[in-house]
């Protein structure tokens, strides 16, 4: 399974990193994007099975990178991970095709959800 992970934040990165490591027992490969315009062109070159992307990101925010990426490509599996817990920005994610949302902090847990659910 290929793995994209797009957060300005390394720790963020690290984190959902870490929470993929301890909840995904199948072998993964991941490439990292620290915005939103790194997002879009790592799904291009990369082709991941999934995405991870915050919506918060500099250069490119995350719903612009989503509607790129869903642009490319509309079955892109794209999990918006977000602080925003805003009804507005579920419906906006949800109407553009998002596969899933989830709210930080990201846990083993919650990664393990939804990986059980789209694989």
């Amino acid at each position: 399974m290929k793995i994209l992970i797009a957060d300005d934040s390394k720790i963020a990165r690290k984190g959902v990193l870490k929470s993929l490591t301890a909840a995904f027992s199948g072998e993964f490969d991941y490439r990292e994007a620290s915005n939103g315009f790194e997002a879009v062109e790592s799904f291009a070159a990369y082709r991941p099975d999934l995405v991870f992307m915050d919506l918060t990101m500099p250069e490119k925010n995350g719903i612009e990178a989503l509607e790129e990426i869903k642009a490319m490509n509309p079955a892109a599996k794209v999990v918006i991970i977000t602080a925003d817990i805003q009804k507005k920005t579920t419906e906006i994610v949800s109407e553009l095709g998002a596969t899933g949302i989830l709210n930080k902090p990201v846990t083993a847990e919650k990664i393990s959800q939804i990986i059980t659910k789209l694989v």
